[in-house]
């Protein structure tokens, strides 16, 4: 008994692969025609987005400058002068004579130094210990700080006032530093950052015999500089720019900062001479300006430091 066996052509063997072929072609053609066409219109529309977030950052800045150098009669004039005619720096001069700018100066990088130094160091602390090590309860504890990262510090401002009060801490540098030293924002982000590392080289300092500190001296931290850099000049910007609890706290230049400071040049009728005020809050900005510069130099330099030589 015979089997007979139906073999197909070669035609009827290559074609479908061959359609299959071409019609992959035609698809991947047409999609990177298809992609090529909108590339330009996206860049347009990229350009054009940067364009107007520029705009919007840039012009309330170039606002301040220019306002910080007019008349105060040129201030209020309709239609706006974009440009001061003629410019001058009475508003200068009259901003560190009307009060005593420069006490408020002081008084701000004292607060701010202190108070960024310790968040700074108890954020990398603490957060080696949630992350790093292991000890009973560490999930209980960083619960307890995600929440009191949820909790405005709106809240807790009259808590920490009358608490404060009762200390006799009012108008004093520890009564404005040391309610500020929280450190939940620093802890989160910090432990992120600790986690992310390779597990790897972790272990293996570990073998050669590194304890808790020198691993963290040692390893962590040169491998976390960008983020500790970062997490540095967030702490710094916003510890500068407090304004609601030093309000509270401060009752003269003593201890008042310098965003607090500059609510003193109203007159007594609560008018605001708003020359004066532009020109402090170009002063303000100007070590912030300097230490981002300063910073985003060694951000870069913590960027390279980690990449592996060859």
């Amino acid at each position: 008994m015979s089997t007979s066996t139906v073999i197909g052509t070669l035609d009827d063997e290559s074609v479908p692969p061959q359609r299959s072929r071409r019609q992959r072609r035609r698809a991947a053609h047409s999609a990177e025609a298809s992609t090529h066409n909108r590339g330009p219109v996206w860049t347009a529309l990229g350009y054009v987005g940067i364009v107007l977030v520029v705009l919007l950052v840039a012009v309330p800045l170039f606002w301040i400058l220019i306002t910080s150098f007019k008349d105060r009669g040129d201030i209020y004039v309709r239609p706006a002068q974009w440009w001061p005619d003629p410019a001058t720096t009475d508003n200068y001069h009259e901003l560190t004579t009307r009060i005593p700018f420069f006490d408020y100066v002081r008084n701000s990088v004292v607060i701010t130094s202190a108070t960024a130094v310790s968040k700074i160091v108890l954020g990398v602390l603490s957060a080696y210990a949630l992350s790093l090590l292991r000890f009973p309860g560490r999930s209980v504890v960083f619960l307890v700080v995600i929440a009191a990262l949820m909790v405005p510090n709106q809240i807790t401002v009259i808590s920490n006032y009358a608490l404060v009060a009762q200390l006799g801490w009012r108008n004093t540098f520890q009564g404005i530093i040391i309610p500020l030293a929280g450190v939940a924002f620093g802890t989160f982000l910090m432990r992120n950052q600790f986690l992310s590392l390779p597990g790897e080289i972790i272990e293996a300092a570990r073998l050669d015999g590194a304890g808790p500190m020198k691993l963290l001296w040692r390893v962590v931290m040169p491998m976390s500089w960008p983020t500790l850099v970062a997490f540095s000049l967030i702490t710094v910007v916003n510890e500068w720019n407090e304004y609601l609890w030093p309000y509270l706290m401060s009752d003269d230049e003593t201890t008042a900062t310098l965003p607090v400071g500059l609510t003193f040049l109203q007159n007594n009728d609560g008018v605001t001479n708003w020359g004066p005020v532009m020109a402090g809050t170009i002063l303000a900005m100007l070590p912030i300006l300097v230490l981002f510069l300063f910073l985003q130099r060694q951000m870069i330099k913590g960027l390279t430091a980690g990449a592996v030589k060859s």
